[in-house]
């Protein structure tokens, strides 16, 4: 592996674990669908000599000297993700997505004011005021849920929520939802009750910039994403915001809740955005949302029931329930077979989120390394041969061999 000798001059231990993870990846399904494969320009990015430097503050007006040149990486990123969002303003210091999220608290909040988010349970993240959580302790958090026949949002149930608690933001957005977002409806909901509007889009922003989801930024005061998901760029935070908010915005993120930003990933992310506003990522993302459809489709073909029914994004769930299984034991039995997907809570679910009733299928890695409909299909098949035949052994030798076989077509990282 590239950059690998010099590694194992100095650690041998870390550099098997570099070589195990990357066989791991070669050789399992990955179908989490937090995660992806960046390109190869993304990861020399992160491993290049500007994780040496220092650079409290933002472009031009820093705390330290010789920041000269990770300033034009800085800017090129800002630009770049203004652009390909269409957004008035971008911080792309943040860490990551929570740090994002705590970032926009800060500049919009005071400790005790109302928030109104997603359940987590009914597809919400911890970040969105969950008591576990900073959002939680310093905010006041209520919640909206799910339409229990339909398992999607019900506008009407959310308005009333927000009547009722009066939140001062409003918070869009998920990591386990797989239907499309009216982000115009959350906009109205919000303008009734005079809140401010953050869409957490770090499922499905490279969809977003793909144009094959509907877009946030023009309907909300915060946008906050991941830069890894869908983007395909390093792990990361990134914030959109109305101008109005930029001053404020910068400062809660600097020195509001974090130091010194990580410019090689800065650059990476510059890197990350720029791949993304290419016609071939607008085409991948395209195909990732058809091979959801096309796993969805399969898997209900074969019995396994979808919660919503379907899917409009990368991602779907599956109901367990019916099976007489749980999330946790499937997702052990899918790795046995090298397929890497997670146990989740489906709505309304009575299984604790160690167990939980469901598991969370992705499409972004595997859409990343060439797959298409027809492979779909074929890892579909495999999902469901596994579910309905638990613990035989017999049947995860041979799903095990046609995981393999399926692999081999289409290498990761070749030259690494």
């Amino acid at each position: 592996m590239s950059g690998l000798d010099e590694i194992a001059k100095v650690d041998t231990e870390i550099a098997q674990v570099v070589r195990d993870e990357l066989h791991r990846l070669r050789h399992k399904i990955e179908l989490i669908a937090s995660e992806n494969f960046p390109s190869r320009a993304v990861l020399e990015t992160a491993g290049t000599v500007l994780t040496n430097k220092y650079a409290e503050g933002y472009p031009g007006h820093r705390w330290y000297g010789g920041c000269e040149f990770v300033d034009v990486a800085e800017e090129l990123a800002v630009a770049r993700a203004r652009d390909l969002f269409g957004a008035e303003h971008a911080n792309v210091q943040p860490h990551a997505g929570a740090q994002a999220n705590t970032a926009v608290y800060l500049c919009a909040l005071e400790p005790g004011d109302t928030i109104l988010g997603m359940e987590k349970i009914a597809g919400g993240h911890l970040t969105h005021g969950t008591s576990a959580n900073i959002s939680g302790v310093l905010y006041n958090a209520h919640f909206y849920g799910l339409n229990r026949e339909t398992e999607m949002l019900d506008f009407g149930e959310i308005a009333r929520v927000a009547r009722d608690c009066r939140p001062k933001l409003i918070i869009a957005g998920g990591s386990s939802y797989p239907r499309d977002i009216d982000f115009a409806a959350f906009r109205a909901v919000a303008d009734e009750v005079g809140a401010m509007l953050m869409v957490d889009m770090a499922h499905f922003a490279g969809l977003v910039a793909g144009k094959v989801h509907a877009d946030p930024v023009p309907h909300a005061e915060f946008v906050t994403t991941t830069t890894h998901k869908t983007l395909r760029g390093p792990r990361g935070g990134l914030i959109l915001c109305q101008e109005r908010f930029a001053q404020e915005l910068d400062h809660a993120v600097f020195p509001g809740v974090q130091g010194g930003p990580f410019m090689h990933i800065i650059a990476a992310k510059a890197v990350a955005l720029k791949e993304a506003s290419q016609p071939e990522f607008a085409e991948y993302a395209r195909q990732i949302v058809r091979n959801s459809r096309a796993m969805g489709e399969a898997l209900q073909e074969r019995g396994l029931r979808l919660v919503s029914g379907g899917t409009d994004t990368h991602l779907l769930l599956v109901d367990l329930r019916p099976l007489g299984l749980s999330g946790s034991e499937v997702e052990e039995a899918l790795d046995a077979v090298r397929i890497t997907a997670n146990k989740n809570n489906i709505p309304f679910d009575d299984k604790p989120p160690a167990i939980t009733s469901g598991i969370r299928l992705g499409t972004p890695a595997v859409t990343t390394r060439g797959m298409r409909e027809a492979e779909m299909v074929e890892i579909a098949d495999l999902i469901a041969l596994v579910v309905r035949n638990m613990g035989s052994e017999e049947v995860m030798r041979r799903v095990r061999e046609r995981v393999e076989e399926l692999l081999a077509g289409f290498p990761l990282y070749p030259d690494l």
